[in-house]
């Protein structure tokens, strides 16, 4: 996202060469993945339009209810981003019934991450956007107990979006979710979480350097 224009030529490569596969459904996540771009400035009708054609996408293709679910979530992200909390809890309540009622149809394997509990961090960090402090404390709390060992890279984005102001596991430095990033692998599939883990760190170290942890 610090990038966006060349982000946006590699995904519409990307989108070429799964139209070229005949994969709706990957086509679909690469659509869905450059909502983000115009969310990550405010444009929601750019971002709106884009999950529209995303979902027209999976429309083609046997989706699973995990696939369907993460739409939701990328489009609740994109609506936190555009400041609308609202639209986004209501989105991320949908992913959840749609995970809960199942499918018939298996996910494809780029989207094996994808789980209950992920959805719950997208979750986690809307109700913190949205100020409800209490409720995201709760929610991610639930997460990091539910994440292993294998989820270091998700913890440090959780831990990032810890609510400011209060008490966060196992320590009470902003600073503390950097330090992990920096104990992780900065190659590899795993690369885009980090940098979400850093970005989201970032932000909570200048929201609470001011006040005394």
């Amino acid at each position: 996202m610090r990038e966006p224009d060349r982000a946006g030529h590699t995904l519409l490569r990307a989108l070429q060469a799964a139209s070229e596969a005949d994969d709706a459904l990957l086509g679909s996540g690469i659509l869905a993945h450059t909502a983000f771009i115009p969310a990550w400035t405010g444009d929601r009708e750019a971002a709106v339009e884009r999950m529209v054609a995303a979902r027209t996408y999976a429309r083609r293709g046997p989706a699973s209810a995990e696939l369907l679910a993460w739409l939701d979530a990328v489009e609740a992200e994109c609506e936190t981003r555009c400041g609308n909390t609202r639209t986004a809890l209501h989105l991320i309540r949908h992913a959840e019934d749609v995970l809960a009622a199942g499918s018939e149809h298996p996910s494809p394997e780029w989207l094996d991450w994808f789980s209950p509990v992920r959805l719950a961090a997208f979750k986690g960090h809307t109700q913190l956007r949205a100020e409800h402090l209490p409720q995201a404390r709760e929610t991610l709390l639930g997460v990091l107990e539910a994440l292993g060992p294998a989820d270091e890279k998700q913890s440090t984005v959780v831990l990032g979006t810890w609510p400011p102001s209060r008490p966060r596991p196992a320590t009470r430095r902003p600073r503390a979710g950097t330090r992990c990033v920096r104990s992780t692998s900065l190659s590899g599939p795993g690369m885009r979480w980090v940098w979400t883990g850093c970005v989201r760190c970032g932000a909570l170290w200048r929201r609470t350097s001011t006040s005394s942890v």
